[in-house]
């Protein structure tokens, strides 16, 4: 077998590891506003759902959990169908602001 040699310029890795040459990245990989919208977009996928079923199952829908359960699922759904909506023009946003300094650049 053949065995590696160092060559006396180069650092091993154990003497990289030493220097402190670039300062580490310690911010978050997910932005604060990404996590409390979804946070507030899982509460409101719970709250809402169970919430429409016990108030509906008895005032609206005359104690009938069939219909009551069709329009908390209806409901599930609208709070999926805003959520990916909300997503969808964050992530537009972004595109929009990152393509506005490169045309700046350019001129």
């Amino acid at each position: 077998m053949a065995t590696r040699r160092i060559i006396a310029s180069e650092r091993t890795i154990l003497e990289k590891d030493d220097t402190a040459e670039e300062k580490s990245n310690i911010s978050p990989a997910v932005p604060k506003d990404v996590i409390f919208k979804l946070l507030g977009f899982t509460a409101a996928m719970i709250i809402i759902p169970i919430g429409s079923y016990f108030l509906t199952v008895h005032t609206v829908f005359k104690g009938n959990s069939s219909l009551a359960g069709g329009m908390a699922a209806v409901l599930a759904n609208v709070v999926l169908i805003t959520y990916i909506v909300v997503a969808m023009k964050e992530d537009q946003t972004d595109l929009q602001e990152g393509a506005k300094p490169e045309s700046k650049k350019t001129q």
